[in-house]
Parts: structure tokens; sequence; C-alpha cells
């Protein structure tokens, strides 16, 4: 046998062994992380949100075969949110793929009652307390930060662990006294009314101007505090 003969065939058996040595091989362990990784990095989240993913174990008949190129993940566009079934693809010459189940949770901080709340309570720090949850089955405009509502009134009974939101607590209350803020882009008066109707955050109110007796229109800024835009 030649020369130039031998050095192909021991070329041949190199790069079978070099490719043996390369090929991407992972376990059953490996590739659950490497699904829970693909759906974190490719879930987008709401703000301060965190994900919860959690992967099927594989069915112990399923050989994982070794992959000579880098997997590719692909989450499928109708999945539902909550489950879904990645699919893990190997492109080599002798190709597969398989199917592995996750289920999805986005969950998202929101304040919530510590224990059970009276129609007309105060909340303060005693009472409230921040909660992740999951976001799909939050209802209404939730609250995120104790800081928003400490010194707000509820305005209805709140059982432990119910999640508070802009309707259910007041941060002007009918009948309480407020300061009532008239504001153009030069000019700012300050004066004291009182609130005709319960308000939250953002929302418009009646007030009775103390000084003048008159009803006006504002939007609640904050706790006690109304504007009126000239």
């Amino acid at each position: 046998m030649s020369i130039f003969k031998i050095f192909i065939i021991l070329s041949l058996i190199s790069a079978f062994f070099s490719n043996l040595v390369f090929a991407q091989t992972m376990d059953r362990e490996q590739l659950q992380d490497f699904v829970t990784q693909f759906i974190k990095n490719n879930t987008p989240l709401p703000t301060r949100g965190k994900i919860n993913v959690s992967v099927s174990t594989l069915d112990p008949r399923i050989i994982i075969k070794p992959c000579l190129t880098p997997l590719i993940a692909n989450i499928p566009e109708n999945h539902n949110g909550r489950n879904v079934n990645v699919k893990i693809n190997c492109d080599d010459p002798s190709s597969w793929y398989l199917y592995i189940p996750a289920k999805i949770k986005v969950v998202v901080p929101v304040v919530v009652a510590k224990s059970i709340i009276s129609k007309g309570s105060r909340l303060d720090k005693s009472n409230v307390t921040v909660e992740y949850r999951d976001s799909r089955r939050i209802r209404g405009e939730s609250l995120n930060d104790t800081k928003i509502v400490i010194g707000t009134k509820a305005k209805r009974r709140l059982s432990a662990g119910s999640i508070l939101t802009k309707k259910n607590i007041c941060f002007v209350c009918k009948g309480s006294h407020v300061t009532l803020i008239a504001q153009s882009k030069t000019l700012t008066i300050k004066t004291s009314g009182i609130a005709l109707e319960d308000g939250g955050l953002g929302e418009q109110i009646g007030v009775e101007n103390e000084g003048s007796g008159r009803t006006v229109t504002g939007r609640v800024s904050a706790i006690n505090e109304v504007i009126i835009k000239l």
C-alpha cells in the first residue's frame, strides 16, 4: 500500500474520531436546563416580572443522540402562553428532533392585604405587603409598591391575601378634606376642599371648594390631593 493511500485512510479515521469527540452530547438534565434557559430568554416579561419554568421529565425510553451542530430550539407560535411544546432540532446530516413539554408561569409583584381589612380602614405597613402572583390571574389595575397605598383607605372589606387595585381603595374618600391645586403652565394656587365622592389615583372627582363653596372637578394626583388644570 502506498504512503499516499495510508495517509488518506489515517486522515479519514482521524476525521471520524474528531467528529465523535466534538459532537454535542447532552444528558436529560442538561437538555431540560437547555429548554428552561431558552424559554426564559425568549419570553417577554412585564416590569419587575419573573418567570417560573417547569420542564417535563423526558420519557426514559427516548435515546438522546449526539449532535455535531448546536441544537436549535423553537416555541410554536400558537401556544397558549402557559403550556408549550418546545421543539429541539439537530441539523446534522442524520437530523433528528423531539418535543419537550414545559409549563410557563409569569409572576408579578402586587400589593396584597396581610389580614382582613375592614371597609374604611386606613392602610399601613401592618396590614399590606407585596407578593408575587400569577399575572394571568390578576384582574383590575393592581399596584406593585406599598409606598403607593400607605395612607389610603379601603372602599370595601378586603379578605386576607386580596390584591389591592385602584378600584378597591380610595386615595381620596368621600367627605375627606383635600388639598385642591389649581394649576397652569405659569401659575399654581392651593386651597382646601371637601371630596364629594371616592377617587382612585388618576380618576376625576367632584370637590367642593371650602373657600368659595363652588363645586369643581379635578383629577386625583396623590392621597387627599386633587389637581385642576387651568
